[in-house]
C-alpha cells in the first residue's frame, strides 16, 4: 500500500504545475480543469480515477479570466478580514472550520455551491463542507 501512496504522491506533485495552469488560464476554465483533472484521475485510479477526477478539476475551474480582478476588487471592497494563516495557502489546503468566517460567492461570478474568505491578504474560494480551498485568486 506505500508503494501505491508513493506512486500517487509522485504522479500528482508531476501534475501539480498542469493544474495550476488550468486554474489560471483565461480561456481554460472549468473544460482544461476538468481535463487536467480526468487525466490526473485516470493516472491514478483508471477509468474510475479519470471520472471522479474530471468532476473534481471541473469544481477547480472557479473564477476564470477577466472576473478575477473583479471579483478580487468586490472581496476588497466587502472589507473581509484576512485571516492569518502560517503555511503558504495552496490549492487543496484544509482551513480550520472555527475562527475563519466564510461567505457567499455572489451571483454574477457564476460560481455556485463555494464560499470565499481571505487568508494571508488573498480571496479563496472554499468547498463549504470540508474547508477545503478550490481556488486562489491572484
Amino acid at each position: 500500500m506505500s508503494k501505491k501512496l508513493l506512486l500517487t504522491g509522485v504522479v500528482l506533485a508531476a501534475l501539480a504545475p498542469v493544474g495550476a495552469f488550468a486554474q489560471t488560464n483565461a480561456e481554460g476554465g472549468a473544460a482544461a480543469g476538468a481535463a487536467t483533472g480526468a487525466v490526473g484521475g485516470a493516472i491514478v485510479g483508471g477509468p474510475v480515477g479519470a471520472a471522479i477526477g474530471g468532476v473534481t478539476g471541473a469544481i477547480v475551474g472557479g473564477i476564470v479570466g477577466d472576473q478575477q480582478p473583479k471579483f478580487r476588487q468586490y472581496v476588497v471592497t466587502q472589507g473581509v478580514p484576512s485571516y492569518t494563516y502560517s503555511e503558504e495557502v495552496r490549492v487543496g489546503t484544509v482551513l480550520p472550520s472555527s475562527g475563519v468566517t466564510y461567505y457567499e460567492v455572489p451571483a454574477e461570478f457564476g460560481v455556485k455551491g463555494y464560499r470565499y474568505t481571505v487568508v494571508n491578504n488573498t480571496p479563496v474560494l472554499v468547498e463549504p463542507s470540508t474547508h477545503r480551498v478550490v481556488q486562489i485568486i491572484r
